[in-house]
């Protein structure tokens, strides 16, 4: 982890050649002499029941000569363990920590450039107060009180109850100069002192955070001017547990301390980006006074400390499905101590705070066209609707789109490819890595891409590459490789009783990058997934299309809406209506975190989304089926059809109406998987 590749190994094969020949990245410059200390691991305890394994530290030798004399020079943190040291005894799941890699994940969610007006929660408040008088015996609190109501018409002001001790070493501090920090979220509630400090302050910030299954990102925004100060991201280090939301509930349900330790290492997660986002900034960390997050329902209540359990089982029961308001140290988030912290709503079990936001942002609710919503990711939530009525639901398409599952599948790092393209007449490949702007058949490529390599596929590509096979006549609509190109072609190579497509040949101890049987399949399912979803939803609106679609989150910003279609990962559109709004839940974050009516906007609106499950609606099965072929078995593109030439729709086995039996009867046992 977190990568999520997985193989099998001799007893005593060192874990860093173990992660080699599996292509993942574990940083080494010692030749393997524990010296250097950059090969660090952590062996995850507990019972896994997705890999169907349990892993112990006990599977792992003990600590050699040479590691125990790097532990007494340089130190070894609590649980950890160098790799090239380390050999493997039994089943292990390795987590890779993050600080330890020099080519880490790309996290790609910057701040959206919209103008949000502002209406803070937050307001600073700068009072002269009156000195102490023996004939007006009133308390120094109490005066402060009255000034505020006096200078800026604040009544009824609650205190928050850890600056009390405090009043009137501040006021004098001050000369009786004071600046009052004041919370007021709704205009029923009653305003919150919620910090004082001597003389003028003119700082206040907040945070905005989208905790995702895979990543978390945070804009660090001033709350004064509305300036976004800073953004950054990181891998969300429950990874570790599982690479999707059902495995990381089922840790919890098979281990004890499993909801603990999630728990406590996503707010680590969270505590470090803020120190991350201050420093970039140069700003306090406890100068930020209030803290809006979002999240998808497995992360809500991990974050927020609460059992998932009920949601990885019907009928997907939220402990808590409205707007939640509190202090933020409540739950050990660092930051001011008088800072309070809100979470957007959840819509249903499965469509969270995330679509919430994201829903807030693009306001499909605020326009009369009807808007398909996607925020594609480990579970990918969508919202369809207009003015009239708006519905949503989820698809579970696992971590297929972001690298896992797939044989040469990684995160989007350097060394990544990116974007990928083949000659429908040589099936030669072309292809782009993250942090290298020359196309691999451009001079000068294979010298820019000596420094990270050539180490993979991250989901844009995957989208991509399967969907030029199928342009390219590889692959048929039904995602089956032609074996009989082998014979014309080197790229397509035989594996076992299939075939693969041969992207890159490894060089130079870069590992071999092929797309096989098994990686289209798993696209497939994911695909079919999403857009049987999609397709329910159209069935509850009465629509037989789409006026405009929306892609949201990190990964969609990087999906080329050409490629989705061929693949048929979203319905027909016109492609200028198609179009990538980045970080969406994020953004929506941060409206509410600027402006506090905006919570008051998505509160009343995630009351009026209807939600449809998947499990519950008959037709799913069918729809999942039909949704396995390229672009899909019974829909028609034909806006797609003007930019693109389609392959021609192979004949399809007259069989009473249904495809060939065989594959009926496999894509009948996915569609109750994903289904379920």
């Amino acid at each position: 982890m977190p990568s999520g590749k997985r193989g099998r190994f001799p007893v005593g094969t060192p874990v860093l050649d173990a992660a080699r020949s599996l292509g993942v990245y574990v940083e080494s410059v010692c030749g393997g002499r524990a010296t250097c200390g950059r090969c660090q691991i952590e062996v995850q305890e507990g019972n896994f029941a997705k890999h169907k394994i349990v892993s112990s530290n006990d599977h792992i030798s003990p600590k050699g000569a040479k590691e125990e004399r790097y532990e007494r020079v340089r130190g070894l943190p609590e649980h950890r363990r160098l790799s090239c040291s380390a050999m493997i005894l039994g089943d292990l799941v390795i987590d890779v920590p993050q600080d330890t890699v020099i080519n880490a994940q790309t996290i790609r969610k910057a701040a959206s450039d919209r103008v949000i007006e502002r209406n803070a929660a937050v307001q600073m408040c700068y009072v002269e107060v009156d000195e102490p008088d023996m004939h007006k015996p009133l308390g120094d609190l109490d005066r402060l009180k009255a000034m505020l109501e006096k200078d800026w018409g604040w009544k009824d002001l609650l205190v928050a109850p850890h600056f009390i001790p405090e009043v009137q070493s501040i006021l004098r501090k001050g000369n009786w100069g004071v600046t009052a920090a004041i919370h007021r979220d709704m205009d029923s509630s009653r305003p919150f002192i919620i910090g004082l400090y001597p003389g003028l302050k003119n700082e206040a910030y907040g945070i905005a955070c989208d905790i995702g299954s895979t990543t978390i990102a945070m804009h660090l925004v001033s709350l004064l001017s509305g300036r976004v100060v800073a953004s950054s991201g990181t891998s969300n280090p429950q990874i570790r547990f599982g690479e999707d939301l059902m495995s990381r509930v089922s840790y919890v349900m098979m281990n004890p301390d499993g909801r603990e330790a999630m728990t406590k290492a996503v707010r680590q997660a969270v505590n470090d980006l803020i120190g991350k986002v201050c420093a970039e900034g140069g700003v306090d960390r406890h100068d930020i006074f209030d803290c809006v997050f979002v999240a998808n329902p497995i992360m809500h209540h991990l974050f927020l400390g609460i059992d998932p359990t009920e949601l990885g089982q019907a009928p997907f029961a939220l402990a808590v499905s409205g707007a939640l308001q509190f202090w933020a140290s409540d739950i050990e988030i660092e930051v001011s101590r008088g800072a309070r912290l809100y979470t957007l709503p959840c819509i249903a079990g499965h469509v969270g705070a995330d679509a919430a936001g994201a829903t807030l942002s693009e306001g499909p609710y605020r326009q009369d066209r009807m808007m398909l919503l996607v925020d594609v990711g480990t579970n990918a939530e969508i919202v369809l609707g207009n003015r009239s009525r708006v519905v949503a639901a989820s698809s579970p398409t696992g971590p297929a789109f972001e690298g896992a599952e797939i044989s040469s599948g990684q995160r989007a790092a350097p060394g990544a490819i990116e974007r990928v393209r083949i000659d429908p007449q040589t099936l030669e490949p072309k292809y782009r890595i993250i942090g290298v702007d020359k196309w691999s058949d451009e001079d000068g490529f294979e010298e820019a891409s000596r420094t990270t390599g050539v180490t993979g596929i991250c989901g844009s590509a995957i989208i991509e590459v399967v969907a030029e096979m199928y342009l390219s006549g590889i692959i048929s609509e039904d995602g089956v490789i032609d074996g009989a190109l082998a014979a014309t072609s080197p790229r397509i190579v035989e594996n076992g009783r299939t075939f693969s497509y041969l992207l890159r040949e490894g060089q130079a101890g870069e590992p071999r990058i092929t797309v096989t049987q098994n990686d289209i399949r798993a696209i497939q399912l994911a695909k079919a997934a999403l857009y049987a979803g999609v397709k329910l939803l159209m069935e509850k609106q009465g629509v037989e299309a789409v006026d405009t679609i929306r892609f949201a989150g990190a990964f969609g910003s990087f999906i080329d809406p050409k490629y989705a279609m061929v693949l048929g990962l979203i319905p027909d559109c016109d492609l200028a209506e198609v179009k990538a709004v980045g970080n969406a839940a994020g953004t929506g974050a941060l409206m509410a975190l600027l402006n506090r009516d905006h919570r008051r906007e998505i509160e009343k609106e995630v009351g009026r989304i209807e939600k449809i499950e998947t499990a519950l609606e008959p037709n799913f099965q069918q729809l999942f089926i039909d949704a396995m072929a390229l672009p899909n078995k019974v829909d028609p593109f034909p806006k797609l059809a003007e930019q693109v030439k389609l392959p021609a729709r192979k004949a399809v086995t007259d069989t009473g109406g249904d495809a060939v039996p065989r594959r009926r009867s496999r894509d009948e046992r996915a569609a109750r998987r994903a289904r379920s």
